[in-house]
This record gives C-alpha cells, sequence and structure tokens, in this order.
C-alpha cells in the first residue's frame, strides 16, 4: 500500500529530497516557488478577483510550525524533529487504517481535518483520500458549489492534493477514485495536471479490469459530473457493471448504479433489460437501505420512468413509513414526488405523514409543505390534521411561500371542500398575499387558485375584475393562438359564481367569447362523470316508480353550463310531465347520481366541484336531489329501491302523479 509522505509531498523534487529525515540546503523560499508551481495550476479556473492560490510561509515551515516545532537553519539535521516524526508514525502504525477514517468522519469542520492530518507525517492512502473527501463533506453546505479560500490556499490541503498528482500509480483503487470524485466536487480545474492524471490512471485500471463495483460506481458518477452522461469511457463502466453478479453488490452501490442510469435516461432503450435485472433484485436489498438511499432510489426510478417496477416502489414505500422521521425536508419532498408519479398511497404512509405534519409544521421546509398538499390534492387525500396543520402553518409563516407554493397548498382545500377551522385567518393571509404579490403569481397559477377559493365559497370577490379585465386574459393566453379549455371553464366558473353567490358585484364581464358551453369535457372537466353502473340501478327504480321512461330525462345539459344526472319535470299541482314536455313546467328535480369518484376516497365527503354544482343548481332554481352510492349500496331489493326512491323524491307529497304524453 502506498504511503503518502506529507513531507516529502513538499519537497517532492529529487533535489529538494535526502533519504533520512532532512532537506538539503535548499533555501526554504525555493522551495516554496517548486511547489507552488505545481498547485496554482488546479484552481487556475476560479476568477482571479475571488481569490488567488499562494502560500503565506513554506510550506515545510508550515508543517513543523503547527507541530510546535519551528524549521532548523538551513543544513542543521533536524533530530527533534525526526523524533516527533517517528513517534507519531509508530501512533499510526499501532491503530487500523479503519480507526483512522473513522475519526475523520466524526470532524465536523475542514480545521479538524487538517489539524488532524497534521499531526501525522505518514498516511495510508485511504486515510489521505478519506480526509479530502471529508474536507469536501463538511464545507459543501447550505448549496455551495466550491470549497472556501482559506481551504484551497491552505499548504495541508494543497500538499495532499500534490502527492495525488505525482504518485496516481501507487495508490490503491479505493483511494485513487475517492481522491478523484473528491476533488471534481471541490470543483478543481479540469484541465489541471492534478485531475488530467488521476483520470488518466482510472483509465487504465478500467480497461485492465482492475476496478471492483465500488471503484466503478465511484468512477462512474465522477466522471458523470466532471465530462456529462456521454463521456465516451462512462458506456465501458456500465459495460462491466453489467458483467458483474448483483449478489456481490452493497446497497449503497445499487442505488448508485441507479443514479449512474438516471444521468444517461436518454439511452435508457440500451439498458431497459439490464434495469429490470437491477429493478427485480432491489426487491431484496429494500429492509437494508437508509432513509437516504431510499429517497435516491425512488427520483431515479421517476427519472428513469420505470412504472413496470411498481412491487419496487411498494415495498420501498413500506419502509418510507418506517423512516419518516428520519428523512430530511430534500429527501421527503422527493419521496413525495415519487409517489405523485406512481401513484402510490395507503392509509399506513398517510397516517406515518399526518403525525410528521403535526409534530413539525412550523418547522417544514415551504417546498415540502406544498408537495405534501400536492400528494393529498392529486390522490384525493382529505386528511383534516394534514390540512389544519399546514393552514396554520401558512398563517405563521405565509411570507416564507413563493406565489407557486402558496398555489399548491392552497387549491387542496377547494378540491377536497374543505375549510380548517382558522379559515377566516387562513383566507385573510391569502387576501394580504394576493393583494401585495398579485402581479408576482402566473396568470395560470392565479387563476387555479381564485377558483379553488370559490369552489369553498371564499370568493375572490376584490379580484374579479381584475381577472375579468382583457390585460389579464391576454396575460392568460400568452403567446397561444387560444386559450385551453381547462381555463376558460374556470373563468366560466368563476363567472357564474360572481352573478348567483356575489350579487354585490358590479364589476367588468367577463366577454362570452371566453365562456363555454359546457363544463364537462373528456379532458379537464370541472364535472365528474356520472357512474354509469350505479346510473344504471337507479334508472330500474325510476322507471317502477314513475310508470315510464318517458318522464325522466338523463344528461341533460342546462343553460348554466352543468349537466344533470337525470331530470324529472313537475307542473304545477305536482304532477310528473314528460320529459319532452317544456309548457307548464313548475319545477325541475335534478338528481345527482353520485358515485364513489365525487367523494373522497372511502368517506361520504364531496368534492369540491360537486358541492359548487349543487349550490349552483340549487340557486338557479333546481331542486337537488342527491342519491350517492352509499346508499344505494345498502338497499337489498328492487321494491326497497322505489321506496327509497319515493321518500327521495316526493317525501313532502302525498303521492306521485304523472300525466300522459
Amino acid at each position: 500500500m502506498a504511503l503518502i509522505t506529507l513531507r516529502r509531498n513538499l519537497c517532492h523534487v529529487s533535489d529538494f529530497w535526502i533519504h533520512g529525515a532532512a532537506l538539503k540546503n535548499q533555501p526554504i523560499n525555493h522551495i516554496h516557488k517548486v511547489v507552488e508551481g505545481h498547485l496554482c495550476p488546479w484552481f487556475c479556473s476560479q476568477p482571479p478577483e475571488l481569490f488567488r492560490i499562494r502560500f503565506r510561509h513554506a510550506c515545510c515551515k508550515k508543517f513543523h510550525s503547527e507541530n510546535g516545532n519551528d524549521p532548523h537553519p538551513v543544513g542543521e539535521p533536524v533530530y527533534s524533529q525526526v523524533r516527533d516524526w517517528d513517534r507519531l508514525e509508530q501512533n499510526l502504525k499501532n491503530e487500523d487504517e479503519q480507526v483512522f477514517i473513522r475519526r475523520l468522519n466524526n470532524f465536523t469542520s475542514s480545521e479538524e481535518v487538517l489539524s488532524f492530518i497534521s499531526t501525522l507525517e505518514t498516511l495510508p492512502d485511504p486515510v489521505a483520500a478519506g480526509a479530502l473527501q471529508r474536507i469536501c463533506e463538511v464545507e459543501k453546505k447550505d448549496g455551495d458549489r466550491r470549497l472556501p479560500k482559506d481551504i484551497l490556499e491552505n499548504s495541508l490541503f494543497q500538499a495532499l492534493c500534490f502527492q495525488f498528482e505525482q504518485e496516481p500509480s501507487h495508490l490503491s483503487n479505493a483511494s485513487l477514485v475517492t481522491a478523484l470524485q473528491s476533488l471534481i466536487l471541490s470543483h478543481v480545474d479540469p484541465q489541471s495536471s492534478l485531475l488530467l492524471n488521476l483520470v488518466a490512471e482510472c483509465q487504465n485500471r478500467l480497461k485492465r479490469g482492475d476496478l471492483e463495483v465500488h471503484n466503478l460506481c465511484v468512477l462512474g458518477e465522477s466522471l458523470i459530473r466532471l465530462q456529462g452522461p456521454d463521456c465516451v469511457t462512462l458506456e465501458l463502466i456500465i459495460y462491466q457493471l453489467q458483467g458483474k453478479k448483483l449478489e456481490i453488490f452493497t446497497p449503497e452501490d445499487i442505488v448508485a448504479l441507479y443514479r449512474i442510469l438516471q444521468a444517461c435516461a436518454e439511452k435508457m432503450d440500451q439498458h431497459q433489460t439490464f434495469l429490470n435485472k437491477i429493478n427485480s433484485f432491489s426487491l431484496s436489498i429494500v429492509s437494508n437501505l437508509n432513509p437516504k438511499l431510499i429517497s435516491q432510489m425512488l427520483t431515479a426510478l421517476v427519472a428513469l420512468d420505470q412504472t413496470q417496477a411498481l412491487p419496487l416502489v411498494i415495498k420501498l414505500g413500506k419502509y418510507v413509513v418506517r423512516h419518516i422521521t428520519h428523512f430530511t425536508n430534500e429527501e421527503l419532498g422527493r419521496v413525495l414526488e415519487a409517489f405523485i408519479y406512481f401513484g402510490h398511497s395507503d392509509r399506513f404512509f398517510t397516517k406515518a405523514l399526518e403525525q410528521q405534519v403535526t409534530a413539525l409544521s412550523l418547522t417544514l421546509d415551504p417546498e415540502v409543505v406544498s408537495k405534501i398538499m400536492e400528494y393529498c390534492s392529486r390522490k384525493l387525500i382529505l386528511s383534516t390534521p394534514i390540512f389544519d396543520a399546514v393552514a396554520e402553518t401558512f398563517v405563521c409563516q405565509s411570507e416564507k411561500f413563493s406565489p407557486s407554493q402558496v398555489s399548491k397548498l392552497i387549491e387542496p382545500f377547494g378540491k377536497l371542500n374543505y375549510l380548517p377551522p382558522n379559515a377566516s385567518a387562513l383566507f385573510r393571509k391569502l387576501e394580504d398575499m394576493l393583494f401585495t404579490h398579485f402581479n408576482y403569481f402566473p396568470p395560470k397559477t392565479l387563476l387555479k387558485l381564485l377558483h379553488s377559493c370559490s369552489l369553498i365559497e371564499r370568493h375572490p370577490v376584490n379580484f374579479m375584475a381584475k381577472i375579468f379585465s382583457p390585460f389579464f386574459l391576454q396575460r392568460l393566453q400568452g403567446e397561444e393562438s387560444y386559450l385551453d379549455r381547462l381555463s376558460l371553464a374556470q373563468l366560466t366558473q368563476l363567472f357564474l359564481t360572481s352573478v348567483l353567490e356575489c350579487p354585490f358585484y358590479k364589476g367588468p364581464k367577463l366577454l362570452p367569447n371566453y365562456q363555454v358551453k359546457s363544463f364537462l369535457t373528456p379532458c379537464c372537466s370541472l364535472e365528474t362523470p356520472m357512474d354509469f353502473q350505479l346510473y344504471k340501478s337507479v334508472m330500474v327504480g325510476l322507471i317502477d316508480l314513475l310508470g315510464a321512461r318517458l318522464y325522466f330525462a338523463s344528461k341533460v345539459l342546462t343553460p348554466y353550463c352543468y349537466t344533470i344526472d337525470v331530470e324529472i319535470k313537475l307542473d304545477e299541482e305536482g304532477f310528473v310531465l314528460p320529459f319532452a314536455v317544456d309548457e307548464d313546467v313548475h319545477k325541475r328535480i335534478a338528481l345527482c347520481i353520485d358515485g364513489p369518484k365525487r367523494f373522497c376516497p372511502n368517506s361520504k365527503h364531496l368534492l369540491g366541484k360537486e358541492a359548487i354544482k349543487q349550490r349552483h343548481l340549487q340557486l338557479l332554481g333546481y331542486e337537488v336531489v342527491q342519491i350517492p352510492y352509499h346508499e344505494i349500496d345498502m338497499i337489498k331489493s328492487r321494491l326497497e329501491l322505489v321506496e327509497y326512491l319515493q321518500r327521495k323524491l316526493f317525501s313532502q307529497r302525498t303521492g306521485v302523479h304523472w300525466q300522459e304524453g
């Protein structure tokens, strides 16, 4: 195993090295110039106004002085230093390398890492590579892309880099790829001799087939960062990984393999067979994945569009429940995004998510909060603990949310027809934000947001004039030749709301050419189509009750854009009229035959779009009679069905009458 000698790093050129422990009689600043000449090009890509790599002291002086020893005069033997180095070297030999690596991993700052290695003269290359890796890890915080200037200029850090540049062939495979990975993450100049030498050595070992599975995975990810997913070497790495038995991959390696293939998503046709094997094998390792790896695997499955890997997604979901308290905000957001993509949900995850949100609602990142609400919206999950906690979070921290996050947060309240206990405070905060940031909301986002509010009778009266204005409609359309069907339907329903529910609104009206004729369309409907099987059951009972099929009509489109499931007409005396008769109609009964899709799952709670439909039909003069599926499911016989319909339709009338057509 190669040993990195820090003193030799600094005085590597043979003119400066005497085997033993002393330097030749060369001025210390001469050594400084040689080392500096090797180190400076590594970071030459950094803007000169930001920082420049230079030494304030000679490197050898730096190493010795940090150990409490001043450099001796030129030519003088350094026996006291030799004794110190020998003692430290002996300490190093007495401890296992893994112990040193564990010690490195416990450090929380670069200063601690550099202070630790400054006490050592010789380092096993795994420890040196681990030191570089740890420095990179502790410094890459808060999204920083580059290491701080003081680290890059630190002579110890530069000495480590210098040794890797000069002797890459002496490094172990693990140390080689780890050093390359760390330096790439540190944004060393890709054209520097340091990286070029390391990459060349990696390529040589790759061609010889010397690299093990873990080394191949680390090298693959490093080259993706350095050269992009189109680099030729990456194909050779994937080819060699395909030839390995998956049983020898660690869970970390499997996830790394997913990340590599994720970067090459455009070439998935070439690797799908390999991916199928990985997906099947991954079922056996899910229990060994930590939260970070679970979120990364799910993210890769999304990027690779592995919709056929649902068994793997479901199993990952089970372990998400177990680990939910240990996910970071970012990791939980990725998990939710994957569940949204694959359409996955289960009651155990919902329960765990409820507990997590209620416990941490005020500390969750706004992006995660909006992602949680988006997940509930997509899966129609009406979780009152989640909704109440999120509403409280928004009231307390509304300024932290961006316009898109606000929209994702508020829309589910309307979609799932739910008002939280603090509804007044919630919508007051929303109105304040809209007043101050109206122009920051993208037009379609704003329209969806205001439309959602109207579903739960929180009508955006103060903003209707703006959204009905030609200027806003032009912004809404953008550069398209026409406005999309969903936006037109939402505008029309908002306009209908202003007429029916806000008679005090006297502002501009929506222009006729922006109004739709029907809210029920195949692609983007504001109504849920009628459940056909449920309709057939009800129709049989209606025929028995009314005596003939001609006394009711189905799927009736009203002049007000809504489609009525079943309409029954009555004259002034309460007689049922044939549906073809338009004269002498005194009352119209609108039957809403509500199947399961019109409710929140596993509940009797109507969706917002169905609630506003029934509300508007009542305001338009219809007598709305709801026939929910869960009541029909309780009926055991045809006679019971007729009696049920009799009670629903004519409970306030003495009997049923009908006229001949």
